[in-house]
Protein backbone atom coordinates (compact mmCIF):
# COMPACT_ATOMS: atom_id res chain seq x y z
CA UNK A 1 0.00 0.00 0.00
CA UNK A 2 2.63 2.14 0.79
CA UNK A 3 4.76 1.81 -2.84
CA UNK A 4 1.19 2.13 -4.42
CA UNK A 5 0.43 5.09 -2.76
CA UNK A 6 3.92 6.46 -3.25
CA UNK A 7 3.42 5.32 -6.73
CA UNK A 8 0.00 7.61 -7.23
CA UNK A 9 1.68 10.75 -5.27
CA UNK A 10 4.17 10.91 -8.09
CA UNK A 11 1.67 10.77 -11.04
CA UNK A 12 1.69 14.34 -12.77
CA UNK A 13 -2.20 15.04 -12.18
CA UNK A 14 -1.97 14.63 -8.61
CA UNK A 15 1.72 16.12 -8.33
CA UNK A 16 0.13 19.49 -10.65
CA UNK A 17 -2.77 19.49 -7.89
CA UNK A 18 -0.80 19.36 -4.80
CA UNK A 19 0.98 21.91 -6.58
CA UNK A 20 -1.04 24.43 -7.70
CA UNK A 21 -5.14 23.41 -7.30
CA UNK A 22 -4.60 22.96 -3.31
CA UNK A 23 -3.13 26.70 -2.73
CA UNK A 24 -5.92 27.61 -5.06
CA UNK A 25 -8.37 25.86 -3.22
CA UNK A 26 -6.97 27.30 0.12
CA UNK A 27 -7.43 30.88 -0.91
CA UNK A 28 -11.15 30.32 -2.21
CA UNK A 29 -11.79 29.34 0.89
CA UNK A 30 -9.84 32.45 2.43
CA UNK A 31 -11.57 34.41 0.31
CA UNK A 32 -15.13 33.29 0.80
CA UNK A 33 -14.23 33.46 4.58
CA UNK A 34 -13.35 37.27 4.23
CA UNK A 35 -15.85 38.58 1.77
CA UNK A 36 -18.65 37.04 3.82
CA UNK A 37 -18.63 40.27 6.29
CA UNK A 38 -21.06 42.77 4.27
CA UNK A 39 -18.76 45.41 6.03
CA UNK A 40 -15.47 43.83 4.25
CA UNK A 41 -17.75 43.22 0.88
CA UNK A 42 -18.44 47.08 0.96
CA UNK A 43 -15.26 48.21 1.78
CA UNK A 44 -13.86 46.12 -1.55
CA UNK A 45 -16.17 47.08 -3.67
CA UNK A 46 -15.45 50.83 -2.86
CA UNK A 47 -11.71 50.52 -3.40
CA UNK A 48 -12.42 49.42 -6.28
CA UNK A 49 -14.42 51.82 -7.62
CA UNK A 50 -12.18 54.24 -6.24
CA UNK A 51 -9.04 53.00 -8.41
CA UNK A 52 -11.79 53.09 -11.62
CA UNK A 53 -12.11 56.45 -11.28
CA UNK A 54 -8.90 57.10 -10.57
CA UNK A 55 -8.12 56.08 -13.62
CA UNK A 56 -11.02 57.00 -15.82
CA UNK A 57 -10.28 60.36 -14.28
CA UNK A 58 -6.73 60.79 -15.83
CA UNK A 59 -6.44 63.66 -18.07
CA UNK A 60 -5.23 61.75 -21.09
CA UNK A 61 -8.65 59.72 -20.97
CA UNK A 62 -10.67 63.14 -20.75
CA UNK A 63 -12.59 64.41 -23.69
CA UNK A 64 -12.29 68.35 -23.69
CA UNK A 65 -14.64 68.90 -26.83
CA UNK A 66 -16.46 67.98 -30.32
CA UNK A 67 -15.15 68.62 -33.79
CA UNK A 68 -17.51 68.06 -36.89
CA UNK A 69 -16.04 67.55 -40.45
CA UNK A 70 -18.27 67.36 -43.47
CA UNK A 71 -21.47 69.30 -42.22
CA UNK A 72 -22.80 72.89 -43.11
CA UNK A 73 -23.71 75.04 -40.25
CA UNK A 74 -27.13 73.97 -40.31
CA UNK A 75 -26.47 70.26 -40.18
CA UNK A 76 -23.82 70.93 -37.20
CA UNK A 77 -25.55 72.58 -35.02
CA UNK A 78 -28.26 70.06 -35.50
CA UNK A 79 -25.53 67.62 -34.51
CA UNK A 80 -24.68 69.32 -31.30
CA UNK A 81 -28.02 69.60 -30.32
CA UNK A 82 -28.75 65.79 -30.59
CA UNK A 83 -25.41 64.47 -29.39
CA UNK A 84 -26.65 66.22 -25.84
CA UNK A 85 -22.89 65.39 -24.38
CA UNK A 86 -21.77 68.10 -21.52
CA UNK A 87 -17.84 68.37 -22.14
CA UNK A 88 -15.62 67.92 -20.54
CA UNK A 89 -15.65 63.70 -19.98
CA UNK A 90 -14.06 60.38 -19.31
CA UNK A 91 -14.13 58.47 -22.61
CA UNK A 92 -15.32 55.69 -20.61
CA UNK A 93 -18.41 57.84 -19.73
CA UNK A 94 -18.86 58.28 -23.69
CA UNK A 95 -20.63 55.28 -25.57
CA UNK A 96 -19.56 56.35 -29.32
CA UNK A 97 -22.31 53.75 -30.36
CA UNK A 98 -25.15 55.67 -29.17
CA UNK A 99 -23.95 58.93 -29.83
CA UNK A 100 -23.55 57.48 -33.67
CA UNK A 101 -26.88 56.40 -33.89
CA UNK A 102 -28.30 59.93 -32.75
CA UNK A 103 -26.26 61.40 -35.95
CA UNK A 104 -27.35 58.51 -38.07
CA UNK A 105 -31.18 59.38 -37.29
CA UNK A 106 -31.16 62.78 -38.59
CA UNK A 107 -32.20 63.49 -42.62
CA UNK A 108 -29.34 64.62 -43.71
CA UNK A 109 -26.97 62.90 -42.55
CA UNK A 110 -25.31 59.58 -44.70
CA UNK A 111 -22.83 58.34 -43.09
CA UNK A 112 -21.30 59.52 -39.93
CA UNK A 113 -17.86 57.96 -38.29
CA UNK A 114 -16.61 58.52 -34.93
CA UNK A 115 -13.32 58.56 -32.96
CA UNK A 116 -11.30 60.27 -30.38
CA UNK A 117 -8.34 61.69 -31.25
CA UNK A 118 -5.33 62.53 -29.14
CA UNK A 119 -5.66 65.79 -27.29
CA UNK A 120 -8.96 65.23 -26.10
CA UNK A 121 -11.01 65.64 -29.44
CA UNK A 122 -14.00 63.93 -30.10
CA UNK A 123 -14.07 64.06 -33.86
CA UNK A 124 -17.21 63.05 -35.85
CA UNK A 125 -16.65 62.73 -40.19
CA UNK A 126 -19.92 63.27 -41.68
CA UNK A 127 -20.90 62.36 -45.02
CA UNK A 128 -24.16 64.72 -45.50
CA UNK A 129 -26.80 63.36 -48.81
CA UNK A 130 -26.40 65.61 -51.58
CA UNK A 131 -29.41 67.81 -52.77
CA UNK A 132 -30.84 66.75 -56.30
CA UNK A 133 -34.23 67.73 -56.89
CA UNK A 134 -36.59 69.99 -55.04
CA UNK A 135 -39.76 68.06 -54.07
CA UNK A 136 -43.56 69.68 -53.71
CA UNK A 137 -45.92 67.94 -51.26
CA UNK A 138 -49.30 69.18 -50.14
CA UNK A 139 -46.84 70.04 -46.55
CA UNK A 140 -44.55 71.84 -49.04
CA UNK A 141 -40.89 71.87 -50.28
CA UNK A 142 -38.49 69.44 -49.65
CA UNK A 143 -35.02 68.23 -50.64
CA UNK A 144 -34.38 64.60 -51.65
CA UNK A 145 -30.87 63.04 -52.56
CA UNK A 146 -30.46 60.90 -55.79
CA UNK A 147 -32.08 57.90 -53.64
CA UNK A 148 -35.34 59.72 -52.58
CA UNK A 149 -34.53 60.40 -49.72
CA UNK A 150 -36.04 63.22 -47.52
CA UNK A 151 -32.93 65.67 -46.21
CA UNK A 152 -34.50 68.69 -45.32
CA UNK A 153 -37.76 71.09 -45.82
CA UNK A 154 -37.56 74.16 -47.76
CA UNK A 155 -39.25 77.30 -47.25
CA UNK A 156 -39.34 78.77 -50.65
CA UNK A 157 -38.52 77.79 -54.39
CA UNK A 158 -35.95 80.95 -54.24
CA UNK A 159 -33.73 79.24 -52.57
CA UNK A 160 -32.62 76.30 -54.85
CA UNK A 161 -33.71 78.06 -58.63
CA UNK A 162 -31.71 75.94 -60.25
CA UNK A 163 -32.56 72.65 -58.53
CA UNK A 164 -35.05 70.34 -60.99
CA UNK A 165 -38.83 70.57 -59.27
CA UNK A 166 -40.41 67.37 -58.97
CA UNK A 167 -44.46 66.46 -57.76
CA UNK A 168 -47.23 64.45 -58.00
CA UNK A 169 -47.29 60.91 -56.00
CA UNK A 170 -45.00 58.42 -56.88
CA UNK A 171 -42.82 61.07 -57.73
CA UNK A 172 -39.68 60.67 -55.47
CA UNK A 173 -39.64 56.99 -56.30
CA UNK A 174 -38.35 57.69 -59.87
CA UNK A 175 -35.40 60.27 -59.10
CA UNK A 176 -33.14 59.09 -61.80
CA UNK A 177 -35.66 59.19 -64.36
CA UNK A 178 -36.76 63.15 -63.78
CA UNK A 179 -32.53 63.97 -64.21
CA UNK A 180 -32.53 62.32 -67.27
CA UNK A 181 -35.62 63.99 -68.36
CA UNK A 182 -33.66 67.30 -66.88
CA UNK A 183 -30.51 66.48 -68.95
CA UNK A 184 -33.09 66.56 -71.39
CA UNK A 185 -34.74 69.21 -71.06
CA UNK A 186 -31.78 72.00 -71.33
CA UNK A 187 -32.20 73.01 -74.67
CA UNK A 188 -35.27 74.73 -73.43
CA UNK A 189 -33.11 77.39 -72.39
CA UNK A 190 -34.79 77.88 -69.32
CA UNK A 191 -38.24 77.51 -69.84
CA UNK A 192 -38.61 74.49 -67.60
CA UNK A 193 -40.77 74.73 -64.37
CA UNK A 194 -40.80 70.91 -63.48
CA UNK A 195 -42.25 67.71 -63.73
CA UNK A 196 -45.46 66.70 -62.28
CA UNK A 197 -46.20 62.18 -61.81
CA UNK A 198 -49.26 61.24 -63.27
CA UNK A 199 -51.10 58.39 -62.07
CA UNK A 200 -47.55 56.73 -60.87
CA UNK A 201 -46.81 55.75 -64.14
CA UNK A 202 -45.71 58.70 -66.00
CA UNK A 203 -44.81 62.72 -66.29
CA UNK A 204 -45.65 65.88 -67.41
CA UNK A 205 -43.23 67.84 -68.38
CA UNK A 206 -44.17 72.04 -66.92
CA UNK A 207 -42.87 75.04 -68.91
CA UNK A 208 -43.61 78.69 -68.39
CA UNK A 209 -46.57 80.21 -70.26
CA UNK A 210 -48.99 77.11 -69.10
CA UNK A 211 -47.52 74.83 -71.66
CA UNK A 212 -47.35 71.58 -70.86
CA UNK A 213 -45.63 68.10 -72.72
CA UNK A 214 -47.33 64.83 -71.80
CA UNK A 215 -45.08 62.31 -72.00
CA UNK A 216 -45.56 58.44 -72.17
CA UNK A 217 -44.43 55.98 -69.51
CA UNK A 218 -42.56 54.39 -71.84
CA UNK A 219 -39.41 55.86 -72.87
CA UNK A 220 -40.44 59.45 -71.65
CA UNK A 221 -36.92 61.26 -72.66
CA UNK A 222 -37.15 59.45 -76.06
CA UNK A 223 -40.42 61.49 -76.45
CA UNK A 224 -39.17 64.82 -75.08
CA UNK A 225 -36.11 64.85 -76.93
CA UNK A 226 -38.95 64.72 -80.30
CA UNK A 227 -40.71 67.82 -78.72
CA UNK A 228 -37.26 69.37 -78.12
CA UNK A 229 -36.30 68.44 -82.03
CA UNK A 230 -39.54 69.97 -83.32
CA UNK A 231 -39.48 73.03 -81.35
CA UNK A 232 -36.02 73.82 -82.67
CA UNK A 233 -37.32 73.03 -85.96
CA UNK A 234 -40.54 74.66 -86.36
CA UNK A 235 -40.52 76.68 -83.20
CA UNK A 236 -43.57 74.84 -81.99
CA UNK A 237 -43.41 75.74 -78.48
CA UNK A 238 -43.35 79.56 -79.50
CA UNK A 239 -46.52 79.31 -80.67
CA UNK A 240 -49.75 79.19 -79.13
CA UNK A 241 -49.42 75.48 -78.16
CA UNK A 242 -51.13 74.92 -74.90
CA UNK A 243 -50.17 71.08 -74.87
CA UNK A 244 -48.42 68.77 -76.85
CA UNK A 245 -49.28 65.18 -75.84
CA UNK A 246 -46.74 62.69 -76.85
CA UNK A 247 -48.72 59.64 -74.76
CA UNK A 248 -49.03 57.80 -78.02
CA UNK A 249 -45.97 57.93 -80.05
CA UNK A 250 -47.56 57.47 -83.39
CA UNK A 251 -50.02 60.31 -83.35
CA UNK A 252 -48.78 63.07 -81.46
CA UNK A 253 -51.29 65.78 -80.46
CA UNK A 254 -50.88 69.83 -80.04
CA UNK A 255 -53.96 71.23 -78.23
CA UNK A 256 -53.71 75.05 -78.61
CA UNK A 257 -54.87 77.87 -76.16
CA UNK A 258 -58.19 79.40 -75.89
CA UNK A 259 -56.46 82.88 -77.74
CA UNK A 260 -55.51 80.50 -80.99
CA UNK A 261 -59.06 78.74 -80.50
CA UNK A 262 -61.09 82.29 -80.47
CA UNK A 263 -58.67 83.20 -83.87
CA UNK A 264 -59.18 79.88 -85.15
CA UNK A 265 -63.46 80.04 -84.52
CA UNK A 266 -63.34 83.66 -85.78
CA UNK A 267 -60.77 82.88 -89.38
CA UNK A 268 -63.78 80.26 -89.92
CA UNK A 269 -67.20 82.07 -89.36
CA UNK A 270 -64.94 85.03 -91.67
CA UNK A 271 -65.41 82.33 -94.43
Amino acid sequence: MAYRLQRWMLTPGIRTGLRIGVPLGLLAIATALYLADPARREALTGWVADIRSSIEQRPEFRVERMEIEGADAELARDIHQVVAVDFPLSSFDLDLATVRDRIMALDPVKQAVLRIRPGGVLEVSVTERRAVVLWRTVDGLALLDGDGVFIRSVSERAAHPDMPLIAGRGAEKEISEALALTAASRPLDGRLRGFVRIGERRWDVILDRDQRILLPAEQPVRALERVIALDQAEDMLARDVLVADMRLSERPTLRMNARAHDRWVNAKEER
